[in-house]
This record gives C-alpha cells, structure tokens and sequence, in this order.
C-alpha cells in the first residue's frame, strides 16, 4: 500500500492473502506505511478491472514471491487510522483463505522482510491487529489441524 492513499476521499479496496503451510502463516514485515516495520499478511490494494482472487495471488507473488491459490473470501474488515479529525488511511481489508501452491518466501516490492512463522510464535511478533485477528480466526476454522 502507498502513501498516494494517504488522506483518501474515499474507502480504498485492498485485499490480503491467510496463507498456512502446515502450523505456519505468511506473514510480510512491511517495508511502508501506513504499519511500517510491522508484519501482516501480505497484500495490498486492487487494480483497476482485477479481481479479488487475481489481486490476492498478484499481491502475494510481489511481496513474498510465493505462489497461493484462493479458495475463499474469509473475512471484510476496515483499517481506518485517523489523524486529529483527518482520515489519514481507510482501507476495505478482503481478507481472502490461500492454499500454498510453491515457493519460499523473499521479500520483494514493498516488504521488507517475508516468511513463515510458526503460530506459536506469533505472540514475539509485532502483528498488525487485523492481521493478529483474521490469522486467529482462520486458524480456529481449518479442517483437520489443530489452532
């Protein structure tokens, strides 16, 4: 995401990528704002005519160069940050359930830092809340691998 969002005049659609390999999530250490130096899932905003299965499996491909498959949108949620009375960032978050098709993960566009973590290490982490909170989510609802 970029900062020509900054200060937007209207919602911006972004979507991200809840990519599990085993007991492990994706997650990107962001390299901009807004939530620099913090790590979420990876994603960004939709382009012009993309669909949300498109733009999840491009923005997962630039940040971590990982290859996933969409299998379904898991959750909407809104980032909004404000700014004194100004709405500094709001995105529309689609939160869209990957499978892992190949690839190790190496940062790329804006990330600065890509891989797989363990969940049980997510707490040593500085996670993004809506990322700490969708990955929570997602990881209840797998069929057959326990949280």
């Amino acid at each position: 995401m970029s900062a020509s969002h900054e200060f937007p005049s209207r919602p911006i659609p972004a979507v991200g990528a809840i990519v599990f390999r085993g007991q492990e999530v994706l997650l990107v250490k962001r390299g901009s704002e807004p939530n620099k130096g913090r790590w979420s899932i990876p994603g960004g905003v939709l382009e012009s005519g993309e669909t949300v299965e498109q733009g999840v499996v491009r923005e997962v491909r630039e940040e971590t160069r990982v290859e996933v498959r969409p299998v379904r949108v898991f959750d909407v949620l809104d980032y909004i940050e404000m700014l004194g009375e100004r709405v500094r960032w709001h995105y529309v978050l689609i939160d869209v359930l990957c499978e892992f098709v190949e690839g190790e993960p190496y940062p790329a566009s804006d990330a600065d830092n890509a891989r797989f973590i363990p969940l049980r290490e997510l707490p040593e982490y500085d996670v993004t809340p809506t990322s700490r909170e969708v990955i929570g989510a997602a990881a209840r609802v797998r069929p057959g691998v326990p949280p």
